[in-house]
C-alpha cells in the first residue's frame, strides 16, 4: 500500500450529494471518462447519469462505461442500446450468469464503483448509479459515502482502470477499442495536502490488500476504532483484531446494518455474543437502508471505498477503497457515522441480545454455517 501526499479528498454524503459532483465532472469533461459500477439502474438518476455520458460524447470525449454482469443485470436491453448508439462503449465484467451454478468464476463480481474524468479527478466509494430512494423492499433513503479526489492519487486510480477496460476489450473482440492515451502525470498544485492510498482487491496480485490494511489499522490502534459497514460477516483473524483492541482498552464500535436484505446476513448475529462479551459496542441501524462501508480509527485514519467485511468482498469480489490519512477528514466521517448512531441506530446490550428470541439466535447460526458451506464448495480456504 503506496500513501502520497497533497490530494484534495472531499467526503461525499449518500447520493444527494454524490450524483451532482459526478454529474458536474461529467459534464466539464474533454478527453475521456471511465466509470465503473456493480448496478446501474434505469430510475431517475441513471437516466440523469446516462444523459451526462452521451452528452459528453458528443463533445467529443471519449465515454467508457464497464457493468457487473450480475449487478445490471437488469438494466433494460434498450436504453443499454440507446447509450451505445450514442456512442458509449458500454462493457459488462462476467455477463454469464447463472442462478443454479456455484461455479467461482461466475461469482467474482465487479463490485467496485469507480470514475475517473481526464485523469484529473476521481470518484471512489460505496455508491452505484441508482437513486437513494430506489430502494425495493427496504426503507429509504440509502445511506452510503463516496470521495471525489484530485491530487496527486490519481495516476495509481488511472492505472487500474485502464488496465482493468484494456484487459476486457481484448475479451469483446476489439469492438470497443479505445486507443491508449499517452501517459501523462498532471503535478497537482491545490490546496489540498491530504494523505492517502487507492487499495483494490482482485483475484491476482492484490487478493487481501483492503482486508490486510483493516487488519494492520486495527492491530495499531490506540483509542478508538469505529466502523460502519452494511454487510458484516468478518474471518476469524478481523473477529481477533477486533477483541484483542477492545481488550487493550481501545475503544471499539460497530454501526451495521439493522434491516436484513438476505436470510444469509444473519450471519453476522453470530458474532454478537463473542463481541458484547468482550466489550465491543454494537448499533444497529434502523432508520432506512444503510450501505455504507467507512471506518474511522483513533481520529486520523479513515477509509471509504465500496468493500464489504464479509466473504463475498473480501475473497472473491474486485473492490476499491481509499485510506486517508488526516485529522480533519477523519473527524468529519466520523461525525456523520456518530449522527446515524444518534438519530437511528439501536445500541445492542448484552441484556437485550439474551431477550433476542431463539428462533432469531438459531437463525443467525444457521446462517453463519450455511456461509461456511457456501466457501467450502467454491473452494476456499477460509479463516471464519
Amino acid at each position: 500500500m503506496h500513501f502520497t501526499s497533497r490530494n484534495d479528498i472531499k467526503l461525499l454524503r449518500s447520493g444527494i450529494e454524490y450524483f451532482p459532483a459526478l454529474e458536474r465532472a461529467i459534464q466539464l469533461a474533454e478527453k475521456e471518462i471511465y466509470l465503473q459500477a456493480y448496478i446501474y439502474e434505469h430510475d431517475i438518476t441513471g437516466i440523469r447519469i446516462g444523459n451526462a455520458l452521451m452528452e459528453a460524447v458528443l463533445r467529443g470525449v471519449s465515454v467508457n462505461v464497464l457493468l457487473d454482469g450480475f449487478g445490471s443485470q437488469y438494466l433494460p436491453k434498450h436504453y443499454v442500446q440507446t447509450l451505445r448508439d450514442a456512442g458509449v462503449k458500454l462493457m459488462f465484467y462476467r455477463p454469464k450468469i447463472s442462478p443454479w451454478t456455484l461455479k467461482k468464476n461466475r461469482l467474482r463480481r465487479l463490485h467496485c464503483k469507480v470514475t475517473v474524468i481526464d485523469r484529473k479527478i476521481a470518484f471512489v466509494g460505496g455508491i452505484n448509479i441508482i437513486d437513494d430512494n430506489n430502494s425495493p423492499n427496504q426503507i429509504p433513503p440509502r445511506i452510503d459515502y463516496a470521495v471525489q479526489i484530485e491530487g496527486n492519487l490519481l495516476p495509481a486510480i488511472c492505472a487500474s482502470v485502464h488496465k482493468l477496460w484494456r484487459r476486457l476489450q481484448w475479451m469483446h473482440l476489439h469492438s470497443l477499442y479505445v486507443p491508449p492515451i499517452k501517459e501523462t502525470h498532471h503535478r497537482y498544485h491545490g490546496p489540498g495536502n491530504i494523505k492517502a492510498a487507492f487499495v483494490t482487491r482482485d483475484n491476482i496480485l492484490h487478493r487481501r490488500d483492503i482486508e490486510n490494511a483493516y487488519l494492520h489499522a486495527i492491530r495499531s490502534a490506540k483509542s478508538e476504532i469505529l466502523i460502519a459497514n452494511a454487510y458484516f460477516v468478518p474471518g476469524r483473524k478481523f473477529r481477533k483484531a477486533l477483541i484483542n483492541a477492545a481488550k487493550r482498552g481501545v475503544k471499539v464500535r460497530l454501526l451495521l446494518q439493522g434491516r436484513k436484505e438476505y436470510f444469509l446476513m444473519f450471519a453476522t448475529h453470530a458474532f454478537y455474543n463473542e463481541f458484547l462479551n468482550n466489550g465491543i459496542e454494537i448499533h444497529e441501524y434502523r432508520k432506512s437502508f444503510m450501505h455504507s462501508k467507512v471506518a474511522v480509527i483513533d481520529g486520523h485514519w479513515a477509509t471509504v471505498g465500496s468493500s464489504n467485511i464479509d466473504p463475498f468482498s473480501l475473497f472473491l469480489a474486485r473492490e476499491a477503497n481509499i485510506i486517508i490519512q488526516d485529522e480533519a477528514f477523519a473527524t468529519e466521517l466520523q461525525s456523520d457515522i456518530e449522527s446515524l448512531i444518534q438519530d437511528g441506530g439501536l445500541k445492542i446490550t448484552p441484556q437485550l441480545w439474551v431477550k433476542a428470541s431463539i428462533i432469531k439466535r438459531a437463525a443467525s447460526w444457521i446462517a453463519y454455517v450455511a456461509v461456511r458451506i457456501f466457501l467450502g464448495i467454491i473452494g476456499h480456504k477460509n479463516e471464519h
